[in-house]
């Protein structure tokens, strides 16, 4: 695929008063008959780490497309501090680092060749410019890659020198659409550790994924997409307190049902035990200890389990996330 030629930004100026760096609301896109975004509305704060979750098809990279101008939405507003991008998206783009799904470089270019060919699409040249590319290469851990052809390169490798041209223009806010969709683990690591290191740079990060133990890993907020809809957003633990279900995980050798506790809702087998979901956690551990003594159980772990990004995804969305 070839890559994406990104327009030299032109002189404009965004008033960073406001701590609110982005506001999405009511984006509607349609492709034909299929609707791919319904009704899209978000907002993060400068300086978040964003994560999108859903599964393949939820409308997360339209989305992340009409962020950065490569595709118009039938309706709706995006504001980067507060100016609607639409209005000057060439300008708006030298705030934006976007690093796409697909791989989008020059195969037979070196690295160096390709991050020199982005550098100048941004307007950056000369001396500056070759500091850039110093710089990115460093931070992606292949400087001493840089002469040898993209071609040569692991798909993870490749991976780190798109992001490498997303962030040569210094971007406030990075965007990055399924980057660790197979990539081998150093990769993987590594890419951990730029996002994490920008982040706490003040970079402010956009991270789509399927992969819910990134979110976890990365993402101080979360918005939870499906069908072409946010559910829902918020901070991992309000996200937590609004929808997660508290649960008691109970192991005793050779217990083959659930024990019937007056209080426990759902149970479900986990491992060698059982998970009892409960609103009255510190109620049903009191009764299950109680019981545990009267019938001299073996108790081999009795624990309150904390609620998992998974089951909040299924009680939002109503589906388990898929593929």
């Amino acid at each position: 695929m070839e890559p994406i030629l990104t327009k030299t930004p032109s002189v404009f100026q965004l008033s960073t008063h406001t701590n609110e760096l982005l506001q999405v609301a009511h984006l509607r896109k349609q492709y034909g008959k299929k609707i791919a975004l319904q009704d899209v509305t978000f907002s993060l704060k400068a300086g978040t780490s964003f994560g999108f979750l859903g599964p393949n098809g939820a409308g997360k990279s339209t989305t992340m497309k009409i962020l950065t101008g490569i595709v118009k939405a039938d309706s709706g507003s995006v504001k980067l501090f507060g100016k609607e991008i639409v209005n000057d998206p060439d300008a708006v783009s030298k705030y934006i680092g976007y690093v796409p799904q697909e791989i989008t470089l020059y195969e037979k270019l070196s690295a160096y060749d390709n991050l020199e060919f982005f550098g100048q699409s941004y307007g950056i040249r000369g001396q500056q410019l070759r500091k850039r590319i110093q710089e990115v290469l460093q931070q992606t851990g292949l400087l001493e890659r840089s002469k040898e052809a993209v071609q040569t390169f692991s798909g993870g490798m490749k991976r780190r020198i798109n992001i490498a041209a997303a962030l040569l223009h210094r971007p406030k806010l990075l965007i990055l659409d399924e980057p660790t969709v197979g990539i081998d683990p150093q990769s993987r690591n590594h890419i951990f550790e730029m996002i994490r290191e920008l982040n706490n740079k003040g970079v402010t990060i956009i991270y789509s994924t399927h992969y819910m133990e990134e979110v976890e890993a990365l993402c101080d907020e979360v918005a939870i997409m499906d069908q072409g809809m946010v559910k829902a957003q918020g901070t991992l633990g309000e996200l937590m307190e609004r929808y997660g279900q508290q649960a008691i995980y109970l192991e005793v050798p050779g217990m083959s049902e659930p024990p019937e506790i007056p209080g426990v809702g759902k149970c479900r087998k986990e491992g060698a035990g059982w998970v009892l979901e409960t609103e009255q956690v510190n109620v049903a551990m009191h009764r299950l200890m109680q019981t545990a003594s009267q019938q001299f159980w073996d108790v081999k772990q009795l624990e309150v389990v904390r609620p998992s990004l998974e089951s909040i995804f299924l009680r939002v969305t109503g589906t388990a996330l898929r593929d």
